[in-house]
Formats: structure tokens, C-alpha cells, sequence
């Protein structure tokens, strides 16, 4: 149990380390659906990160994910530069 609480902590850094970039995220949707956004990594509190959605993306404007999202593979982010290419992938852990 140990190992896992270390894994989330060590995403929640990583992610702690983008705050303000923009990401992509693909999320597992359910019912073999994907769901894939766009936004800033905008905040990071002790279970969750908030993403804001870019503004063609009406549905939300914001959304949060667990960091057990991410350890469980129903999340992948990739981080984006300023042109919109690929930086850093965080897929897994």
C-alpha cells in the first residue's frame, strides 16, 4: 500500500511541475468511449488536479481527475508547448 500512496505522490509532482501549461488529456469515457480534451493544468490539491478546458470545449469549463486516474491507465496526459506539439508524455506511471 505503501507503493501505491508513493506512485500518487509522485504523479501529483509531476503534475505539480506543469501547473499553467497547456495539456492533452484522453480519458477513458466508459462504454468503450474516449473522451479527449484540451486545457491548462490549472491547480493541483492532495487527491485531484484541475484542468481548464480551452474555450471551444463548451461542455465544462473545468475538470478534475484523480491522481489514481492516471496510476490506472483511465487517464493519459501529454503535456503541450506553445505550438501545440508534444513536450513531455505522462502516460502511466
Amino acid at each position: 500500500m505503501t507503493m501505491a500512496k508513493n506512485s500518487l505522490l509522485d504523479i501529483k509532482r509531476s503534475l505539480d511541475a506543469h501547473l499553467g501549461q497547456k495539456i492533452a488529456l484522453r480519458a477513458n469515457g466508459g462504454r468503450r468511449k474516449t473522451v479527449e480534451r484540451t486545457g491548462v493544468l490549472e491547480e493541483t490539491y492532495p487527491s485531484v488536479f484541475i484542468v481548464k478546458l480551452d474555450q471551444d470545449q463548451q461542455t465544462f469549463k473545468r475538470v478534475s481527475y484523480s491522481y489514481a486516474d492516471i496510476l490506472t491507465e483511465t487517464v493519459e496526459i501529454v503535456v503541450l508547448d506553445e505550438e501545440g506539439q508534444m513536450q513531455i508524455t505522462y502516460i502511466k506511471s
